[in-house]
Parts: structure tokens; C-alpha cells; sequence
């Protein structure tokens, strides 16, 4: 197939070198396309393998008319401009999706896109992604076992999950709705609760001797915050009619029981190993590093749809409130 691939991020990466690997035709839309080589090395658990990619641009007139589906991997604010750019330049018969939808892919698309251009967005992201190299080579560091996808704006549904499962070879199931993968109990609220934990006293002039683990040394204050937190979520999704289970509990999803369990799963999860916490260096120690994506992408992009939503289903969600205001207060 043809495929292009909107965005440089490390999903990007591996979603490019991934595909184009198996042999589809993959086109890069990029704002820095001088930094790629045109063959993509990706480390993967299972091995190395290259992928090589078609064209590389930073125009959209040279990369989308030919396109039979455009893969946005994007974060949240990039998302809506990103949209209106491709828009003029979308074939009648393209398929635009997100590789996730938890940072308010549908909530734009239906905004910017004409009605007839069928959509798609994956509820968590296929691949556990990270660039070693610009452009050049990123690592592959988990699979997902299964992916759970909403398609939009047709009625005929079952040929593109056909097309999603064999492109990334993986079982695809199809939500009943958008929301339920729109809204997510993932990263909108697993990144916040950590991060409330470790830095919800600091303040100017307060340094780290060191900088954690984010995930090896998570805490059991930071599992009974997740876990209250997804409460209130999971009482949203009763409010929205959606059907019991078609969004885990963090403990289901985790196989996990309690507090405990929860930290555990949570620290030995392999692909989840030395990822450090969003620090940046300073005299003296560490400090947080509010401008990475971990605050500028899942609060103002995550956990904002959940509070709007819930907000408009007059449901009170007080600790993601919370948790909320405090994130949107560092950014």
C-alpha cells in the first residue's frame, strides 16, 4: 500500500521503518526532512531490519495525493494545523488516521475534515517507540498484542480493519464508538499521576540529587492516585453509555489487585525498563523538565478531553481535577 507517514517523532520512526520494511510504499511528511536517510534501521526485540523510505518532505503536495491511507503520529497541539495543511491535497479514496486517538485526533478531524473521508484511530499505540538517531535509526522496544481501533465517517468498517491487521500484523478489533479511544485511562492519566507524586510540593530553588527511574522506582502513593483517578474515569464511561469493559480498569488492564501489584507489574515491565523521568540537568542536581512532552502533551492534550467531556456530562471527577489544574498550572 501506500502510506505516509505524518510527523518525525519516534512513533513516526518506527511506524516508517515498520512498514516500509514489509514492503508498502512509505512517504515521510516532515519539517525536517534534510535530517533523514532514506533507509530507516530499527532495533526491534526480535532482531534489526531496515525499512526504506519512498520520498521524504516537509510539502504536502508531494507526499499526500498519492497516499491511500496518512498515518498521523503527532502530538495533540500539532494535531489540528497538521489537518488543515493535508486537507487540499487528501485523494477521495484516502483513509486519514492516528496512531493514537487519546490526544484528540477525532475530536479534530471532525472539525477540519470533509465528512466523506473515512477515519481511524488506534486506542493505544501499536509499537513502544524510541529514536536513537534522527532519521536515522530508533528502537522497536514492544509489541502490542492486540489493537483496538475506531473507524468513522463510513459504514463499512470491516475492510479497513482488514487492511490495519495485516499492515501491522496484529489482531484489530473495532469500538463501537470514537470515544472509546478518545478517551483514555493510558498515558492521559498514568504519566499525571506519576508525576503529581514526585512533584506536586516542588518549587523554584528546590534541586534533586538525582534523576529516577520513571517507571522502575514508580511508587504505591503514585498506584493509589492512578487508581482513584481511573474510578473517576470509569465512571464517565458509564455516563456516556459506553459498554462495561471496553476501556480496562488499570488494575484489568495490568492484571493487578491493588497498590501493590500494581507498582510491581508497573516496575517489571520490560519495555517500560530505564526509561528515566522528564528531569533536566541543573547546577547542583535535577530538576522537572516542564516542557516535555510528558506536560505539554497529557494534560493539556489527554486529560483536557476527559475533563471536557465530563464536564459536559455534569460528572464530577474531583481528583482528575485536581491532578488536572496542577499540570496545566507547569505548562
Amino acid at each position: 500500500m501506500k502510506i505516509c507517514i505524518c510527523g518525525g517523532g519516534n512513533l513516526g520512526h518506527v511506524c516508517a521503518g515498520f512498514l516500509a520494511n514489509r514492503g508498502h510504499q512509505v512517504s515521510i511528511l516532515t519539517t525536517r526532512p534534510d535530517c533523514w536517510n532514506s533507509e530507516l534501521e530499527i532495533v526491534a526485540p526480535d532482531g534489526i531490519f531496515t525499512g526504506k523510505i519512498s520520498l521524504i518532505s516537509s510539502k504536502p503536495e508531494e507526499v499526500i495525493p498519492q497516499a491511500e491511507i496518512v498515518l498521523v503520529c503527532l502530538p495533540g497541539y500539532a494535531i489540528h494545523d497538521k489537518l488543515v495543511k493535508i486537507k487540499p491535497f487528501l485523494s477521495k479514496e484516502a483513509i486519514v488516521g492516528s496512531v493514537v486517538s487519546s490526544t484528540g485526533f477525532f475530536f479534530e478531524a471532525f472539525k477540519v475534515l470533509p465528512p466523506d473521508i473515512h477515519l481511524f484511530g488506534f486506542q493505544r499505540v501499536p509499537f513502544i517507540s524510541r529514536i536513537i538517531d534522527y532519521g536515522k535509526k530508533a528502537e522497536l522496544k514492544g509489541y502490542k498484542d492486540t489493537l483496538h481501533v475506531a473507524i468513522e465517517n463510513t459504514s463499512e468498517k470491516e475492510p479497513i480493519r482488514a487492511k490495519l491487521e495485516k499492515l501491522f500484523e496484529k489482531s484489530v478489533s473495532i469500538a463501537d464508538s470514537y470515544y472509546e479511544v478518545s478517551l483514555s485511562n493510558s498515558n492521559p492519566i498514568l504519566h499525571p499521576a506519576r508525576l503529581y507524586t514526585m512533584w506536586k510540593d516542588w518549587r523554584p530553588g528546590i534541586v534533586y540529587p538525582r534523576n529516577p527511574q520513571f517507571y522502575k522506582e514508580w511508587t504505591i502513593e503514585a498506584s493509589a492516585l492512578l487508581i482513584q483517578m481511573d474510578d473517576e474515569f470509569q465512571q464517565l464511561l458509564k455516563a456516556l453509555g459506553l459498554k462495561p469493559g471496553c476501556i480496562p480498569t488499570i488494575l484489568d488492564y495490568y492484571d493487578s489487585t491493588d497498590t501493590i501489584s500494581l507498582t510491581q507489574k508497573l516496575h517489571d515491565i520490560k519495555a517500560f525498563q530505564g526509561i528515566p523521568s522528564p528531569m533536566k540537568e541543573v547546577e547542583g542536581g535535577w530538576i522537572p523538565d516542564f516542557s516535555s512532552r510528558y506536560f505539554t502533551e497529557d494534560f493539556p492534550y489527554g486529560m483536557r478531553f476527559i475533563v471536557e467531556t465530563a464536564h459536559k456530562q455534569g460528572v464530577p471527577i474531583p481528583t482528575i481535577e485536581t491532578v488536572y489544574q496542577w499540570g496545566l498550572s507547569k505548562t
